[in-house]
């Protein structure tokens, strides 16, 4: 799935992927997320696109975003927009699906395998328009939640899908994995983060 020489680029729809961890029951370990995936290959950037809301006193995901920003992510946000709907309701607005869009097009010119961290539909189209120029593109999500976090079609354009929960002994959180990983996963004596023919 991955070549030593080529480069990597990691685009990260940071509310998308913590939903569909939660949904598998672990929190990402982001370090350990960047490290695995920069042993694949050459890591060129790794992006991680997120909503705040500014005006908050204190926003639960800042801390995150702190740390992510000064350990090797290119950090994306913008603030939530707020509005009231039909009936009255106040809804959070911050949709990043424009800009991880644009950065993956000018991203695409400068690396050689991209892999997205959404299961959304909407970037079915996008996938689509970096192959054409010769990228090569996987898709990072899930079909063991209920329901699937992946849209199908997003993962038949992908040329590769990554099934979350297999990833989940290289890059979940130690200390906050509810299902106990079988031992053998923490002393992984193979080099590569994923095997893909290891499907359990």
């Amino acid at each position: 799935m991955f070549y030593k020489e080529e480069r990597l680029a990691l685009f990260i729809d940071g509310a998308n992927l913590y939903a569909a961890a939660r949904s598998l029951g672990f929190d990402i370990d982001y370090k350990r997320l960047r490290d695995g995936f920069a042993g694949e290959g050459r890591l060129v950037r790794a992006f991680y696109y997120t909503a705040l809301v500014e005006d908050q006193e204190y926003s639960p995901i800042r801390p995150l975003v702190d740390w992510l920003d000064y350990n090797g992510y290119t950090m994306v946000t913008k603030p939530t927009k707020e509005f009231t709907d039909a009936s009255g309701r106040r809804k959070i607005k911050g949709n990043m699906d424009i800009e991880l869009a644009i950065d993956v097009m000018e991203m695409a010119d400068h690396v050689d395998h991209i892999l997205l961290f959404s299961g959304d539909g909407d970037f079915r189209r996008l996938v689509e328009a970096v192959q054409r120029k010769g990228v090569r593109f996987s898709v990072v999500s899930t079909v063991r939640s209920q329901p699937p976090m992946v849209a199908d079609e997003l993962r038949r354009q992908a040329d590769n899908f990554i099934e979350l929960q297999e990833l989940a002994p290289f890059i979940a959180r130690a200390h906050h994995h509810r299902e106990q990983a079988p031992s053998h996963h923490d002393h992984q004596s193979g080099p590569t983060m994923y095997d893909p023919d290891d499907r359990g």
